[in-house]
């Protein structure tokens, strides 16, 4: 959980990276406001790390991160694990442009090498409704891997609709449209190092 949950930063200016109102597309404007900091994320992830570590116990893991999302998420973690850590990717598709998931969830590329008798830790952004997390789970369990455990860097506990849980995650956040960190919103904001509300509007003048 994040312990100042209730209070945000409204962001004008971090070192590097310009979070003032972004317009576009004739007249919208994005707002973004930081709900949780670079500081506070790695912070987290270095935890995630060592906890896979005494987990696996000298025991080798592959990482399988969910393009394009968990891209930077994996990156940071697997600096964290003491461990023998090799990597493949997973993509699905699912929630296209809109600001909702579709509710299908299609496989666009599968793992690249096998994965029977491993050890994988599934590496998601975000767990939301549970309906990616559970098809992904499926496709990979069909690969026989000796343990399969997922790593999310957040839950949107109150948007679950399947049976599912995240058996490493860093934060739970409110029902919000989240960016950053390697979310985006058709394709934008991927890059910030911070995770930020986005709320879209007219611009008022």
């Amino acid at each position: 959980m994040i312990a100042s949950r209730g209070v945000r930063r409204a962001v004008e200016f971090l070192p590097g990276f310009l979070y003032h109102p972004i317009r576009h597309r004739r007249g919208v404007v994005d707002k973004l406001t930081v709900l949780i900091t670079r500081e506070q994320i790695a912070a987290k992830v270095a935890e995630m790390g060592k906890r896979i570590t005494a987990d696996f116990a000298g025991e080798p893991v592959v990482l399988i991160g969910v393009l394009k999302g968990a891209t930077i998420f994996l990156a940071d973690l697997a600096r964290q694990i003491n461990l023998d850590v090799s990597f493949d990717f997973i993509a699905v598709s699912s929630y296209g442009n809109a600001k909702q998931q579709s509710g299908e969830v299609k496989l666009m590329k599968d793992v690249d090498q096998s994965t029977e008798g491993k050890n994988i830790i599934l590496v998601e952004d975000i767990l939301d409704t549970g309906l990616t997390l559970t098809y992904i789970k499926r496709v990979l369990l069909a690969h026989r891997p000796k343990t399969l455990r997922v790593a999310a860097l957040l839950d949107k506990v109150s948007r679950r609709t399947e049976p599912i849980h995240g058996d490493y995650v860093g934060f739970e956040i409110p029902d919000e449209f989240v960016v950053g960190y390697g979310l985006d919103f058709a394709e934008r904001y991927r890059n910030l190092p911070d995770v930020c509300v986005l709320e879209s509007g007219s611009e008022t003048r």
